[in-house]
């Protein structure tokens, strides 16, 4: 999986020519209004690769909003208690297991035509083929993340270190480092049958994380551009007289 976070509509056709699963949709630190959202999400549709939205709201109607404009599952930032855990599940799964709002006019459901048609299994579709990230960024969080694991419908634990490290080293109470919260991580979702996964800064780090069990590490974004004008730069420097 790679990441975006601005408006770089190329960005999904490289992604997908390359060969990537997914895209990290990053709304949580990026600002997008509702059409280029929804332009981004469609041509990840048209392109056959994932989009995976990190939302900047909790709000149950804007949170199922994102699936039904397509995307392939949501990255719920802080998710530090089981009882925001329950909430995302409660938006973004349909009855029995959640409580999410019934449309079916959205491009999820190929704009109403999958959904209405006899023999349709939308809702069923739905619940089976979106995912929930949870990220655990916090003390309290991994602290409860046996709790959180348990949930029918948080599919991965997603370590954000650089959020965690930090709480970890100012906390009063709690000493621990982050190779010790990320073990603990690591074992809660090996026990509870989800995935986990982090960021990293090094594909010598992908292989560690690779070697503890980690499923998800994204590995590039468009930040990458700028080590490709570096390189630029540095030939420019290079040719006599420029």
């Amino acid at each position: 999986m790679c990441a975006l976070g601005h408006y770089l509509p190329f960005f999904v056709r490289y992604a997908a020519h390359h060969r990537f699963d997914g895209i990290w949709f990053d709304l949580e630190h990026r600002t997008m209004d509702d059409r280029e959202v929804q332009s981004i999400i469609t041509l990840c549709h048209q392109y056959d690769i994932d989009c995976m939205v990190r939302p900047p709201t909790l709000e149950r109607t804007r949170l199922y909003r994102y699936l039904e404009e397509g995307a392939a599952g949501l990255m719920i930032p802080f998710m530090s208690t089981p009882e925001i855990a329950n909430h995302v599940i409660q938006c973004a799964k349909f009855p029995p297991m959640g409580n999410r709002g019934i449309d079916g006019a959205g491009l999820d459901g190929d704009y109403g035509l999958q959904v209405w048609s006899p023999g349709a299994n939308y809702f069923e579709d739905a619940n089976r083929e979106t995912f929930v990230v949870g990220q655990i960024e916090t003390v309290e969080a991994v602290q409860l993340i046996d709790q959180i694991a348990a949930i029918p419908g948080i599919d991965v634990l997603f370590i954000g270190p650089a959020d965690l490290s930090h709480r970890l080293s100012v906390s009063e109470t709690v000493r621990m480092s982050l190779d010790e919260a990320i073990a603990q991580v690591a074992d809660a979702a090996k026990r509870h049958g989800k995935a986990w996964g982090i960021t990293s800064g090094s594909p010598e780090q992908i292989g560690k994380y690779r070697s503890l069990g980690a499923q998800m590490v994204p590995w590039g974004g468009e930040f990458s551009l700028i080590t490709i004008l570096e390189k630029c730069r540095r030939e420019l420097d290079a040719i006599p007289g420029a």
